[in-house]
C-alpha cells in the first residue's frame, strides 16, 4: 500500500498549476515548466519499470478502492482548476499572462481530466461513466465517450481508425483529420446503435444530443458569471486541452497497422498494434496510461494492473517527451519512422 502512495503524483501537475497560475507572472507556466521539463529529465534519471504482478496481486489491487478514490477527486480538481484559470484571466490583459494561464489549465484538464475520463469510461457502472462524461465536459469533447469505447477499440491500427496517425503524417495534419472523423465517426456509431435498438433520432438513448445539449448549457453558464470574452477563453482552453489529448493518441499509435486477413477483416488487437512506455514518472503522472499495449489488448483492465507485455513496441522518450518531438515532424520521423519500419516491416 505505501509503495502505492506514489500514485499521488498524478495531482502534480495540478498542484503545480494552481501554484504558478495563483503567483502569477512567469509562475502562469509553472506547469507547462513541470510538465514537459522537468518530468523528461526525471524520466531520464529515474529508472524504467516493467514489473509483473501476480494473479493474487492483481486481485486485490483491483478491489482496492484507494485506486479508484484517486480517480474520482479528480473532478474537483480538474472543474477548480477551470474556474480558478477564467477568475485569474478575467484580473489581465497581458497576452503573456493569458497564454501562461490557457497552456496550464489546459494542461491540467487533459491530463486530469480527459485522461481520467478515459479510464472511468471503460468501467461498467453507470457512476463511473457519468464521471467520466462529466470529465469531457469542461474539454467540450463528451462525444470522445462514444467514439473512444465503441469505435477506436474496435478499428485501432486501421485507416478506419481517426485516433491512428499514418506513417509520415505530422501531427498537425494528423489534428485536423484526428478531431473532425471523431467527431463525425461519433455520430455515426450514435445513429447506428439507434438503428439496432431500433430508436428515433429524439430518443432519450441519443447520447449525442445530449453532449450537445451539455457543452451548450456549460458555455451557457460561463457567459453568463463571466462574459463573452472569457467564454470565448473557455473555449480556447478546450481546444488546447483536447489537442494535447489527440498529441497523445499520435504517440500512442503512429504508423502501426493490423494485416488484413483473406477475410477482408482485421487481425485482433494485439499488444504490438500500440506503443508502450515503462518511463516511471510519465506512468505515475498518467494512471498508467503509457501502458497502452496492455490496455489495448483488454480495455477492460484498470490502470493499477496493467503491464508491460513482452511483444509490445516500445517508444524510446516517455510521453512528455515524445509529445515535444511530436511537435517538430522532421525530429520525430529522423527517430520514429525506423522504429516502425522495423516494426511493420516496412521498406520506406
Amino acid at each position: 500500500m505505501i509503495k502505492d502512495l506514489k500514485y499521488l503524483m498524478s495531482y502534480s501537475i495540478a498542484l503545480f498549476a494552481f501554484i504558478g497560475i495563483s503567483l502569477g507572472g512567469f509562475y502562469n507556466y509553472l506547469a507547462v515548466v513541470f510538465t514537459f521539463v522537468f518530468i523528461p529529465v526525471l524520466e531520464i534519471i529515474v529508472k524504467k519499470s516493467d514489473e509483473k504482478y501476480t494473479d493474487e496481486e492483481k486481485k486485490n489491487r483491483n478491489l482496492d478502492p484507494f485506486f479508484d478514490l484517486l480517480l474520482y477527486l479528480n473532478i474537483p480538481i480538474v472543474f477548480g482548476i477551470f474556474f480558478f484559470s477564467l477568475e485569474k484571466l478575467a484580473l489581465t490583459s497581458s497576452v503573456y499572462d493569458i497564454i501562461g494561464i490557457i497552456l496550464s489549465a489546459s494542461i491540467v484538464m487533459a491530463t486530469n481530466g480527459i485522461n481520467v475520463g478515459h479510464e472511468l469510461g471503460h468501467r461498467k457502472s453507470l457512476i463511473a461513466r457519468t464521471c467520466s462524461k462529466l470529465l469531457y465536459l469542461p474539454c467540450q469533447y463528451m462525444h470522445f465517450y462514444i467514439e473512444h469505447n465503441f469505435g477506436h477499440h474496435i478499428n485501432v491500427a486501421t485507416p478506419e481508425d481517426p485516433a491512428t496517425a499514418r506513417y509520415k503524417q505530422t501531427v498537425y495534419s494528423f489534428w485536423i483529420t484526428s478531431v473532425i472523423r471523431t467527431y463525425v465517426s461519433a455520430w455515426q456509431i450514435q445513429l447506428k446503435l439507434l438503428k439496432v435498438s431500433k430508436r428515433s433520432f429524439f430518443s432519450i438513448k441519443n447520447d449525442m444530443v445530449f453532449y450537445t445539449f451539455f457543452q451548450l448549457l456549460f458555455l451557457v453558464f460561463i457567459y453568463y458569471n463571466f462574459g463573452l470574452y472569457l467564454t470565448l477563453l473557455s473555449i480556447l482552453m478546450s481546444v488546447v486541452s483536447f489537442l494535447f489529448l489527440e498529441t497523445i493518441n499520435y504517440v500512442e499509435h503512429y504508423g502501426l497497422l493490423r494485416k488484413k486477413e483473406p477475410s477482408g477483416r482485421y487481425e485482433r488487437v494485439k499488444p504490438h498494434h500500440s506503443w508502450n512506455s515503462n518511463h516511471t514518472i510519465g506512468r505515475i503522472v498518467l494512471y498508467e496510461l503509457t501502458r497502452h499495449s496492455d490496455h489495448h489488448f483488454k480495455s477492460s483492465k484498470k490502470y493499477q494492473i496493467l503491464e508491460s507485455l513482452d511483444e509490445c513496441p516500445h517508444l524510446p522518450h516517455g510521453y512528455p517527451t515524445s509529445i515535444l518531438l511530436s511537435l517538430i515532424p522532421p525530429l520525430w520521423f529522423s527517430i520514429m519512422n525506423p522504429l516502425v519500419r522495423t516494426h511493420m516491416g516496412y521498406s520506406d
